[in-house]
């Protein structure tokens, strides 16, 4: 059983110690992203930057669907904390473990009809495409591809990580895996000239580099079980694919928003398209900084869930959230302040930054409108409330998408980002209006 903080004041550092690990963590995941920006930006075409825009886009949508693994494993093993359960936490990531490397390999073995898929649900790449564009997307892909198993390890162990309120070791697992990242991008593409695969290769390389590490970190935990029949029993078994299925549906129908912009995006010219990615990054370092509190609140409020402590539950609950947008506030702050700086440090192709900074307003106000989701998404997968996460996030994306369809042919780039700021703002809305059913558990 846990020792909870018994005063405000102690509430406060509990929160902040849990998150400012993370939030150095998660930042550096789109640290990645702007690298891989600022390397292909410094070549002599936008092409690979578009292409690698494109392609992580795809990964996006088919890696972060299988981020059930991560998210369920944090909500499992909190409870199982939260409850004194260690032989619980210990069954929680071994099961998660198994289940990562089966479907690494599937994806692996699905390759073909993914990549086809993603090209004819963007339309061939649109009027963005070109005879030197397709190949350098399939060639980024062929090669990432091989990074899923590793990809879906790492997310098991850190969902573990959070669910113990390990924070600083998870920021050690993240910076293994996002600076080795970094460092390889500067090796294979300035050094090396290996371009968009250069990019490809040093993901894979710091995914297996990061499974490694965190096998080697938590291998006195990753024990044999004390019954296998245990492990794969058949309650547990049907609550863990309740939760993963609706974890995999949220993540897809959350992931499918972002691939339907970029969709979008390539039917108005491969310069939007490279804008639109810088947008993006800074829309998801927005999201990883968030997200410190958010996965703070899985930790406290899904041990809090598992002891049936209301009292917790809902104070953890007010705490993060209330850091997380005092820190939405100093994100919109930053961006107004220094929105030209951060654009021509991301390119140096004229074009693309004068264009960036034309949709550049909607990255300003983004912060202090998804905070709220992020944040709720937080609480309710340390509930493992997941079935309310999945039905408000699909109904935001029918709206989201409805609206893109009918308003984009006159609207333009600023009508795909004003949906797609809308879709942020009714996942959250809906969540906060649900949270008086989560309570029920205590009743």
């Amino acid at each position: 059983m846990q020792n909870y903080p018994q005063t405000n004041r102690e509430w406060h550092w509990r929160v902040l110690n849990l998150s400012w690990p993370i939030v150095l963590s998660t930042l550096s995941i789109p640290l990645v992203g702007l690298v891989d920006t600022i390397v292909l930006g410094r070549l002599d075409s936008p092409i690979y930057m578009a292409a690698v825009s494109i392609a992580v886009v795809i990964f996006s949508s088919v890696f972060w669907a299988f981020g059930f693994l991560r998210m369920g494993t944090t909500g499992f093993v909190a409870q199982a904390h939260g409850a004194g359960n260690k032989q619980g936490v210990v069954d929680a990531l071994l099961r998660a473990l198994s289940i990562s490397v089966v479907l690494g390999f599937v994806i692996i073995s699905l390759q073909i009809p993914i990549i086809s898929l993603a090209f004819s649900l963007m339309g061939s790449l649109g009027d963005a495409g070109s005879d030197s564009l397709m190949p350098l997307v399939q060639e980024y892909f062929s090669i990432r591809i091989w990074s899923a198993p590793a990809t879906f390890i790492n997310y098991s162990l850190l969902g573990c990580l959070i669910g113990l309120q390990k924070m600083r070791t998870a920021l050690m697992l993240q910076l293994v895996l996002n600076l080795s990242n970094i460092i390889l991008d500067v090796i294979l593409v300035v050094y090396m000239g290996e371009k968009s695969a250069g990019v490809a290769w040093a993901s894979v390389a710091s995914e297996y580099l990061a499974a490694f590490a965190g096998l080697w970190i938590l291998r006195r935990l990753i024990s044999l079980p004390a019954s296998w029949s245990d492990l794969f029993n058949t309650a547990a078994l049907k609550k863990l694919l309740a939760v993963n299925g609706d974890l995999f549906l949220r993540t897809l129908f959350l992931t499918s928003a972002f691939f339907f912009f970029t969709a979008q995006s390539t039917q108005m010219g491969v310069v939007i398209v490279a804008a639109n990615g810088i947008l993006i990054n800074l829309l998801q370092t927005i999201a990883y900084g968030l997200d410190g509190f958010a996965h703070a609140a899985e930790a406290l409020s899904g041990s809090a869930y598992g002891a049936k402590n209301k009292l917790i539950f809902n104070k953890a609950v007010k705490i993060t959230t209330l850091w997380a947008f005092i820190t939405a506030l100093g994100f919109s702050l930053f961006y107004a302040l220094f929105g030209d700086a951060i654009i021509h440090f991301m390119t140096s192709i004229s074009a693309v930054a004068e264009t960036a900074k034309q949709y550049y307003l909607w990255i300003i106000i983004a912060p202090v409108v998804a905070v709220w989701s992020y944040q709720m998404d937080g609480v309710y997968i340390g509930a493992t409330q997941t079935k309310i996460m999945r039905n408000t996030v699909g109904f935001a994306l029918l709206v989201y998408i409805s609206l893109v369809l009918i308003l984009l042919p006159d609207g333009g780039n600023h009508t795909l980002w004003a949906c797609l700021i809308l879709f942020l703002l009714l996942r959250g809305v809906g969540l906060i209006f649900y949270y008086p059913k989560v309570l029920d558990h205590f009743n």
